[in-house]
């Protein structure tokens, strides 16, 4: 049996990259959900995770799946991920860790050339951390039935700014 290794310097960069966006002089980031820096965070997973092969999803709540094949098509997915978002004066691994973790994975799988039974999936859930927009795991809420999508894409910030239309803002409804 073959013993596969990430590639740990390769996490790091991508984690480091990531903590640019949004980054507070006190070492944290601060990327709330659905902001500019949460599209920039967005877009440069989409863009890491479609360089590693995957097929992009995003449902009517803003969550995005990045889905690598497996040999059997049918196959439930063996899913895996997190959130981008983070709270005003967040720590620059919580949540992104879980994300980038699932790409490094399908990063370490694709260097190997090895196929799976089943397709490897990386979800990033919106507002999990629920610091713009109340109540937190949103996304992940929705996704499980937990809260009807019309009632989360009708809630406000405290600016009166609406989910469903920073969603659609950004790109990513």
């Amino acid at each position: 049996m073959t013993i596969l290794k990430i590639d740990k310097k390769r996490l790091w960069k991508s984690l480091m990259e990531m903590a640019k966006i949004g980054a507070t002089k006190k070492g944290g980031n601060c990327r709330l959900a659905l902001s500019k820096e949460d599209k920039l965070g967005r877009d440069l997973f989409v863009e890491w995770c479609e360089e590693a092969g995957c097929k992009i999803t995003i449902d009517t709540v803003g969550n995005i799946f990045a889905k690598r094949p497996g040999k059997n098509s049918l196959a439930p997915s063996i899913m895996t991920g997190s959130h981008l978002d983070t709270q005003p004066t967040g720590g620059r691994f919580d949540g992104v860790l879980g994300v980038l973790a699932g790409l490094e994975i399908i990063r370490t799988l694709n260097d190997h050339n090895l196929d799976t039974e089943n397709p490897i999936e990386i979800v990033c859930w919106t507002n999990e951390e629920g610091s713009r927009f109340s109540p937190a795991m949103m996304g992940s809420g929705v996704f499980s039935g937990t809260f009807s999508l019309s009632e989360i894409r009708a809630k406000k910030d405290a600016y009166g700014k609406i989910l469903g239309e920073e969603l659609e803002k950004i790109g990513y409804s």
